[in-house]
């Protein structure tokens, strides 16, 4: 059976942007999420317009980089892009709407504060749904798998997303020390893991979550008789 491809079978390139444009759109935006699979803390989403004469160098899936590459990334698109945003959605949202509707939401919301707007985009595997909120969302788009491997727009939206995580878990972490979480990142590393056995949840721990589920105390907890 053939092994099922993954982020380091794909080299990051330009391939998408570039059709997008032979196509006649000027404006391509790429958008990705960082903290999805995390235990605590929000959930980032960023959107990203690369300027096409700006080429910066480096730029791929935010996971493949170091944290030194991505800071230094990170400043640089922001330095050349000619439009970038980035959102969060908040542990208590993401527990009320699923992680995966809180992915879109908030990589719609990135979206629809750019400015120059795009008039095309490209998402990582994520389906822009116009509804709701966004129902007059119309912007053509494709959604790629691998795209933040593959596209340089998603993999600069990657970066721009994982740096503004990990900076606001760095700041919880000053606040619930306990967690460790400026090294984990709110991971179900076994470190976090064990802090959660040991002290349960905290308010930005997502409730609906396995383990963190299992942890909260029960609305009505057994009192044994004395």
């Amino acid at each position: 059976m053939a092994r099922a491809r993954d982020a380091r079978d794909f080299t990051c390139t330009r391939h998408y942007e570039s059709q997008a444009h032979r196509l006649g759109w000027r404006r391509v935006a790429g958008c990705d999420e960082a903290g999805r699979g995390s235990l605590l803390g929000p959930l980032f989403a960023a959107a990203v317009i690369l300027d096409p004469d700006k080429p910066i160098p480096g730029v791929d899936d935010s996971k493949k980089l170091t944290s030194a590459e991505r800071l230094e990334l990170d400043a640089e698109i922001r330095e050349k892009a000619l439009a970038f945003h980035v959102v969060a959605v908040s542990a208590a949202e993401v527990d009320e709407i699923n992680v995966y509707e809180a992915s879109r939401q908030a990589m719609l919301r990135a979206l629809v504060a750019l400015a120059p707007a795009p008039d095309f985009v490209l998402t990582d595997a994520m389906p822009l749904v116009s509804r709701g909120q966004f129902a007059e969302f119309t912007i053509p788009y494709r959604a790629i798998v691998h795209g933040d491997a593959r596209s340089v727009s998603i993999a600069a939206a990657s970066i721009l997303a994982k740096v503004a995580r990990d900076a606001h878990l760095e700041e919880l972490d000053r606040i619930y020390p306990r967690y460790l979480l400026a090294r984990n990142k709110g991971y179900g590393t076994a470190e976090h893991l064990e802090a959660l056995a040991r002290f349960g949840p905290c308010p930005e721990h997502r409730k609906t979550f396995q383990p963190v589920k299992d942890y909260l105390l029960p609305l009505f907890p057994f009192s044994p008789a004395v």
